[in-house]
This record gives C-alpha cells, structure tokens and sequence, in this order.
C-alpha cells in the first residue's frame, strides 16, 4: 500500500477490500536466474475497505517536501 503512514497497517485476519486495484506481472532476470511474480499496487490506504470500514484519515503518510538548489556551491 503506497502512501500508508508508518504506524497504520492491516493485521492478519483482516478483511480487505480493494477498489481500484493495479495488478501487474513482473519476470526479472539477474545474473543467469529468472524471478517471476505477481504485484498488487493499492495507491493509497484510503482507497482500501478494512473490515467494513474505511481507514481513518491518519493512515495516509503526511506528504514531505524536500528542496534542493543544483546550482548551489558546495561548502
């Protein structure tokens, strides 16, 4: 679940439903093996039902800005 905070989460048991979800196959090859798997990408924990429920407004990640200047002189 992208976005999520880092204290929210499911347990195991739990319920989920998922509304839109984003279901992708991946087949990577490294150094002569081949992985192969299945991903399901949920953008956001608020686009999930949790045992009946939506989640609380606090399982979405605050957002996070960070600047940086290229053009700065290092110090």
């Amino acid at each position: 679940v992208y976005n999520s905070a880092p204290n929210w989460g499911v347990a195991v048991g739990d319920a989920v439903g998922v509304a839109e979800p984003v279901l992708n196959q991946h087949l990577h090859q490294h150094q002569g093996q081949t992985f192969s798997f299945i991903s399901l990408r949920v953008p956001s924990p608020l686009s999930l039902v949790v045992n009946g429920k939506r989640p609380p407004g606090h399982a979405l990640a605050p957002p996070h800005l960070a600047l940086t200047n290229p053009s700065a002189m290092p110090e």
